[in-house]
């Protein structure tokens, strides 16, 4: 299956919801009065985009109808994906090139974080990336195993330590493994206690100077894992794990089990994060970069350019 039917299969619970509501506010009406673009910024609203993201929209909507004079459902679909599109275009690009680059990987229990990692293994093992887990998250009862699990699944080597064990000093050793094997990337899974904001900072912290000590010019990204479905509590998670982490993207799991997908738009616009993969199914293959073109196109139901 390719890219954009992907997208638009794990999109189509969220296409139904937009697609549907912007079909009833503008079919039947001969022009686009203030009363239609108040039912379509609230249909945004609606898709957890966030009252900022909405308003700007339909605000650039309004100039472009009025040059367009853009009066059909179709038109107003084919403009808000252009528009959606721009919004969402930019930081999404992965840039693996040091050898090895190290990935870290944080989120609150149930998002679907060690899934996330073990996916992400699997999609840079099929870019022909020697990829190493580091299990980091050495907290949580069962992370470890699950972790090594999908270590198992992807076909990769992980590093690990004993439950309890000082997260720092896994990611220490997952790195020096990692430079021995020749690894192209290290994906470490690190804890995401929100409830105990200090504990995690310090233990962040910690990581960040091993890193810096024996990578110090590696690429680094510090991914954050965001259930979609949870709508505007991930919005809420990511402002919260942005005050404490160098968050530089979003992996935004089980987008295909919600009608408010919308939430991309407003944690790129209004959190200045972007998302950088989606999760749009439970197989190991159902991880994909994001693409911001790709997404609109399938938010609105219109075929790729």
């Amino acid at each position: 299956m390719g890219f954009f039917s992907r997208f638009s299969r794990g999109l189509k619970k969220t296409r139904d919801s937009i697609g549907g509501a912007i079909d009833a506010a503008v079919d039947g009406s001969d022009e686009l009065t203030d009363d239609v673009f108040d039912e379509l910024e609230e249909i945004l609203i609606m898709s957890d985009a966030g009252m900022q993201t909405a308003q700007r929209v339909i605000g650039q909507l309004r100039e472009r109808a009025k040059k367009q004079k853009i009066r059909s459902a179709s038109g107003v679909k084919a403009a808000m994906r252009d528009i959606v599109a721009n919004l969402l275009t930019g930081g999404e690009a992965v840039d693996m090139i040091t050898m090895p680059a190290i990935v870290l990987v944080i989120g609150v229990n149930g998002v679907g974080k060690t899934t996330s990692i073990g996916k992400l293994a699997a999609m840079f093992k099929r870019d022909g990336k020697k990829v190493l887990l580091g299990a980091a998250d050495t907290f949580r009862a069962a992370a470890i195993d699950q972790l090594e699990i999908w270590a198992q699944r992807a076909e990769v080597e992980i590093v690990k330590h004993k439950e309890g064990a000082d997260p720092a000093a896994v990611v220490f050793d997952s790195i020096q493994a990692g430079k021995a094997r020749n690894a192209d990337i290290i994906i470490c899974d690190t804890a995401g206690r929100l409830h105990n904001k200090k504990n995690l900072m310090e233990e962040l912290g910690k990581i960040y100077r091993v890193i810096d000590r024996e990578l110090p010019y590696s690429d680094r990204e510090v991914l954050l894992v965001l259930d979609a479905t949870t709508g505007q509590n991930a919005v809420n998670q990511a402002k919260e794990f942005a005050q404490i982490a160098e968050v530089t993207g979003i992996i935004l799991t089980k987008l295909d089990g919600t009608a408010k997908g919308g939430v991309v738009l407003q944690l790129k616009h209004e959190l200045r994060l972007p998302v950088k993969f989606i999760g749009v199914g439970e197989q190991i293959d159902d991880l994909h970069p994001f693409d911001a073109h790709g997404f609109a196109n399938a938010l609105f139901g219109l075929d790729g350019d």
